[in-house]
């Protein structure tokens, strides 16, 4: 019997963990991966540290110099004493105006509830982990919005909102004469309503009931709340109506997909600034005389037509996305057209169109700017006002900085939303 053979080469013991180079790890690899990854990233990160160093260089003593506090634009030289510097104080001065136009200032607390309220009824639908009872919160948001802002009787809202009861009870007890009688008469129904029926009504029951807080005009609406009002409002009626807009125009009836085509395409090529004029000035000619149309309204009305015709093709795109097996899958399970469409086929096309619909939300935030051309003061209409003052003649930069500065704090949130949602909902697939 031979002897065991005695492998001295092999190891018995692991050796001790080592530090891993400082070039495969942390800041290091981060810098040498996606600054200097090779000569054209290197070139262009030097480059871009340079042009960056040099607006600080610029721009730095000039925001070093801040003041804050002043009443005219002379005050803010008087105190810099020459040297360069940005006056803040204008915003300081004229919050006010930039914030809520010419709301009564001892109605602040209207807006500001709200944009608080506001807050507590998107949060169901925006993050799945708020309990989903508050969705009843967020579909009565709207009227108590409106009672808000604008005051008056609160009967109005109350029946505005009996319409839309009224459309739903219609729309359950004409099921079984089909969806498309059903979804007619719980239009026709409703439009009836509020054209002869709820505005009477309004004012007989505050006749009896006198219920109402101070109303305030739509004239008094302005700066970042006259935006935020017309822009929330585009964007959640925009929304629903797009999706109906993208399905008519793949309908197989001509009627419908044609009034869908032509009016997309409309909508498409005209720019909004003609719409808005539209509202402004011709509408009127088109009205029964004595007829008081609110211009917020109409402006409201034309900038959610022009994003549906967006969303319409955004989402169109998105259905177009989808295989047509599972336009198949969905006949197989013997549904009808719209239940395929609620369950199936519009979640998937959603899911792919999210990049686009936020998209298109953004453009139709920053455009509520134009409004400033038919005669209502948001917040570009507010600076030139203030620019105009004599007080404050000659100030640039600050008034429009901070005006950018909040419009890309609303956009920036909206997208880096939209990234969250891709991510939850994994629009990539992996």
């Amino acid at each position: 019997m031979s002897e065991p053979r005695n492998f001295n080469y092999v190891r018995t013991e692991m050796l001790a963990e080592q530090t891993p180079p400082s070039t495969q790890v942390g800041a290091v690899k981060w810098i040498q991966e996606n600054l200097f990854n090779g000569i054209l990233s290197s070139v262009l990160t030097v480059v871009s540290f340079i042009a960056v160093a040099l607006i600080i260089f610029d721009i730095g003593p000039w925001l070093m110099n801040s003041v804050w506090v002043a009443g005219s634009l002379t005050e803010c030289r008087e105190i810099l004493d020459g040297v360069g510097g940005a006056c803040w104080g204008v915003i300081r001065d004229r919050w006010h105006q930039l914030m809520f136009g010419f709301y009564p200032p001892e109605l602040y607390w209207r807006p500001i509830v709200a944009m608080i309220l506001m807050l507590v009824a998107l949060a169901p639908i925006l993050f799945p982990s708020v309990p989903r009872k508050v969705l009843w919160f967020s579909v009565a948001f709207p009227f108590i919005a409106f009672f808000l802002l604008w005051g008056g009787s609160i009967w109005l809202p109350i029946m505005v909102a009996l319409g839309f009861v009224i459309g739903g009870v219609v729309l359950s007890l004409m099921q079984r004469f089909g969806t498309l009688a059903a979804t007619l008469a719980a239009i026709v129904v409703p439009v009836v309503y509020w054209l002869y029926v709820a505005f009477p009504l309004v004012d007989g029951v505050h006749n009896v009931l006198p219920i109402g807080i101070q109303a305030v005009s739509s004239a008094d609406f302005g700066g970042f709340m006259l935006s935020i009002v017309i822009g929330i409002t585009g964007i959640v009626l925009s929304l629903p109506l797009g999706v109906l807009m993208a399905l008519g125009r793949q309908s197989s009836m001509p009627l419908i997909r044609w009034i869908c085509v032509i009016f997309i395409e409309f909508v498409r090529g005209v720019p909004l600034i003609t719409l808005l004029f539209t509202a402004s000035l011709l509408l009127n000619y088109f009205l029964p005389p004595g007829t008081n149309f609110d211009l917020v309204l109409r402006v409201i009305i034309m900038v959610t037509l022009f994003a549906t015709a967006y969303i319409a093709e955004v989402i169109r795109g998105g259905l177009a996305a989808l295989p047509s097996g599972q336009y198949e899958a969905a006949d197989a399970l013997g549904l009808d057209y719209w239940k395929a469409q609620r369950l199936i086929i519009m979640p998937q096309a959603l899911k792919i169109s999210i990049p686009g619909i936020v998209n298109t939300f953004i453009g139709l935030f920053k455009d509520t700017t134009l409004v400033v051309f038919i005669g209502l003061l948001d917040p570009i209409g507010f600076a030139s006002a203030i620019r105009a003052n004599s007080d404050w003649q000659g100030i640039y930069w600050e008034l429009f900085i901070f005006i950018g500065a909040v419009f890309w704090f609303f956009c920036f949130s909206m997208s880096r939303y939209s990234m969250h949602l891709e991510r939850r909902l994994k629009t990539d697939h992996r």
